[in-house]
């Protein structure tokens, strides 16, 4: 299963680092990743595959969100195909 991973938060060093080591701790590899800076804000929206994650959804889901808070990082993560079709036309 795929799928999206975005991260905002105030931008300080060592963001990218940090959620992608999160993200290797559980066996989750990254397909695909784009990030920005907008002014003072960091923005970055990756594309996963969890196949071989260590965690089932839900628990990955609060994983993620305790870790990200840890650090001050807003970190949410959803199935590709919700993903998709929230944002269908």
């Amino acid at each position: 299963m795929k799928a999206i991973v975005s991260v905002f938060a105030k931008d300080s060093k060592g963001i990218t680092a940090y959620v992608t080591s999160l993200l290797a701790q559980k066996e989750i590899n990254i397909l695909d990743i784009s990030q920005t800076l907008m002014q003072e804000y960091f923005a970055m929206i990756m594309l996963v595959e969890l196949a071989d994650c260590t965690l089932p959804f839900d628990e990955l889901i609060r994983f993620l969100k305790e870790k990200g808070e840890e650090r001050a990082l807003d970190i949410h993560i959803q199935r590709q195909d919700i993903f998709e079709a929230m944002h269908r036309i």
